[in-house]
């Protein structure tokens, strides 16, 4: 009996944590509020804390879910639960989902505190941020709590799972409504305090750019439901009404929060052993497009091995290991731009797919694909290689099949979007590009992953909305499909 109750109090404080609770760092001043004087922690004291913590929460995962299930890494061994072989623990899924919960509370608490304040500005950063975390939570989940999600304080702990075609809608009505409060919000009294951004430092137009380029991956990635007008959001977005929508020009307006290695913005990889870092090899899939491209990123991202850069094949079988060889080098660990949330070449590739779909103009194609390819190595501090755009595995050739154009659009993704939380992965099971090799030792019947299961403590704490969202959406594995996948 005592057992079972103190599971019990375990499964309430955990799942507190995970909708209600704010987070808080020991390198941000601490809050001090008089609790008779006001009810909301100010959105210039929260906006950096959970932006920071999102960030590291972001990349952490990254390193260790996506880089291994999208053949950047491979952590090598025979173990089980080798996330290369396509198998995924179910303790895997907490991380994620108690980082993000607890983000969203402090970040709702932002737009409280824009309300309070008159600041629409920060109403509208608020709201971008939430749109950005539950499109993470969805597309790593599928149905989870969002529209009763983070009201434990007003005794809602047992939040319905609502289903991710309902959650795309609410995003994209938070992004339309952000986009409509910056375009209002350029006075003195709407200021975004420098000093509480540290990804725009305080640019409201850079916020609002943002955001409607975050509105563009998103509408992409709903596009193949045709019960969704998305397509016809995209045109009017990029060229019907442009003016309305601005987006991201260059790579000065890339999201990205820059680690600059004084605290509180230490990457939250400085930290790691060496050995540790060192430990997942590269794959030879991510190496070889870069060696045969001569594309300069491999310098910044990779270790020589007897002085060349060699990966190692993924997914092989257990017990036929081969020898490690390159591995992420040592000084990535600290790199201010491992901090990616969304940057200008992911962008530009959103619309090269857009265009090559004809949902706008399609001459447009070939120069959004090759703005978002030299972009992708510019963005790194990579000089373009003479004649990159001409080799034979990245030229636009107006004869080659959708399908091979779409290759071309997401093998340069994939390097845009390096450490950019799952982006890979969610961009992978959406398009089925790039086309990664199929090593003999994988799981799940050789299909990727569709996503991580729910945390074991959600199927007690909440258990009868657990049970109706699994009824709606499949069995709580991971090869059921996102509604976005599904035809």
């Amino acid at each position: 009996m005592k057992k079972n109750f103190n599971q019990n109090i375990k499964i309430a404080i955990l799942l507190s944590m995970a909708i209600t609770m704010g987070s808080c760092k020991k390198d941000f001043k601490e809050l001090n509020t008089n609790p008779n004087a006001i009810a909301y922690a100010t959105p210039q004291s929260l906006l950096a804390p959970a932006l920071t913590e999102m960030v590291s929460a972001n990349m952490n995962r990254s390193q260790r879910v996506n880089n291994e299930l999208m053949q950047v890494t491979v952590n090598m061994g025979d173990t089980e639960g080798k996330i290369f072989r396509y198998e995924i623990r179910t303790s895997e899924a907490d991380y994620l989902w108690n980082s993000w919960y607890i983000q969203l509370s402090n970040f709702k608490d932002i737009y409280t505190g824009g309300e309070a304040n008159l600041n629409s500005s920060y109403k509208a950063v608020s709201l971008i941020c939430q749109a950005w975390t539950y499109s993470l939570l969805t597309d790593t989940y599928g149905d989870v709590p969002f529209s009763q999600s983070n009201q434990g304080k007003d005794g809602e702990l047992t939040p319905k799972f609502d289903q991710q075609k309902d959650i795309y809608d609410g995003i994209f009505q938070m992004l339309e409504n952000a986009n409509g409060l910056l375009k209002e919000s350029n006075n003195a009294g709407n200021a975004i305090a420098a000093n509480s951004d540290p990804v725009f430092a305080g640019s409201r137009d850079k916020w609002r750019k943002f955001g409607n380029s975050l509105f563009l991956r998103l509408l992409l990635r709903a596009s193949g439901k045709s019960d969704l007008p998305v397509t016809q959001k995209i045109k009017e977005m990029v060229e019907t009404k442009p003016a309305e929508y601005p987006i991201m020009t260059s790579n000065d307006d890339s999201a990205i929060l820059r680690w600059t290695g004084v605290a509180p913005y230490v990457s939250p990889f400085s930290t790691w052993r060496e050995a540790d870092w060192y430990g997942p090899k590269l794959a030879s899939f991510f190496v070889d497009n870069l060696n045969e491209w001569s594309d300069p990123r491999i310098q910044k991202w990779g270790s020589l091995y007897q002085g060349e850069y060699e990966g190692i094949p993924s997914g092989y079988a257990p017990g036929q290991a081969p020898e490690g060889k390159s591995s992420l080098i040592t000084t990535l660990r600290s790199n201010p731009l491992l901090g990616n949330i969304m940057n200008y070449g992911e962008l530009q590739l959103i619309l090269a797919e857009a265009a090559l779909n004809g949902w706008i103009s399609s001459a447009a194609a070939k120069n959004y694909y090759e703005t978002g390819a030299t972009s992708g190595i510019t963005l790194w501090g990579g000089a373009v290689p003479a004649n990159y755009l001409t080799f034979e595995k990245v030229k636009w050739d107006d004869t080659y099949t959708t399908d091979q154009k779409m290759e071309l659009i997401h093998l340069q993704k994939y390097y845009a979007m390096f450490f950019t939380d799952l982006q890979q992965w969610f961009e992978y099971r959406r398009s089925s590009h790039p086309n990664l090799p199929k090593g003999a030792g994988l799981g799940n019947n050789r299909v990727m992953p569709a996503r991580l299961t729910y945390p074991v403590y959600v199927q007690s704490a909440n258990g009868e909305n657990y049970r109706a969202a699994v009824a709606t959406q499949g069995a709580d594995l991971i090869s059921t499909e996102m509604w976005w996948q599904k035809p």
